[in-house]
């Protein structure tokens, strides 16, 4: 191979590939970090009750909860999700269904599933379109880019 001629930097790729690769991880890095209060990087409705993703209203954590009852909770969740994908990839089915229980567990326990964790009456939207819901002036409100 002449010395004028280069190589791509990863096999199978060319050089504008890795440099737009490189690129988008830039641009990722670039991002400011979310602040530690914040639950998560998507807006959350006024009442602190749901978050939105794509449109969709997810339930957060009852806020109630001591923090080191509520991290406890969080790390058996993200154990139990873990062992989700331990027990798809084994594929077996008996070890995913009981790691599926236990996510339903934790998040039941964190408040995200179940019986809501607020007293005033309001009906649960989790899940539901925010569009389609009370908050779909709030929602209107939005930039949109900040729900990915």
């Amino acid at each position: 191979m002449p010395a004028s001629a280069k190589k791509p930097a990863l096999p199978g790729k060319s050089t504008t590939q890795v440099k737009s690769a490189k690129s988008a991880k830039a641009v990722k890095a670039a991002k400011p970090p979310r602040p530690a209060s914040s639950p998560a990087p998507y807006p959350v409705t006024p009442d602190g009750r749901y978050f939105v993703v794509k449109g969709r209203l997810w339930r957060t954590s009852n806020p109630h909860l001591a923090p080191d009852v509520r991290q406890r909770l969080v790390e058996r969740l993200m154990d139990a999700r873990r062992q989700v994908g331990v027990a798809k990839k084994a594929g077996d089915a008996q070890a995913e269904r009981s790691a599926r229980a236990a996510v339903d567990e934790a998040k039941r326990a964190l408040g995200e599933r179940g019986p809501v964790w607020w007293t005033d009456g309001a009906p649960d939207v989790n899940r539901h379109m925010a569009k389609n819901t009370p908050y779909a002036d709030w929602y209107e409100t939005l930039d949109h880019e900040e729900e990915r």
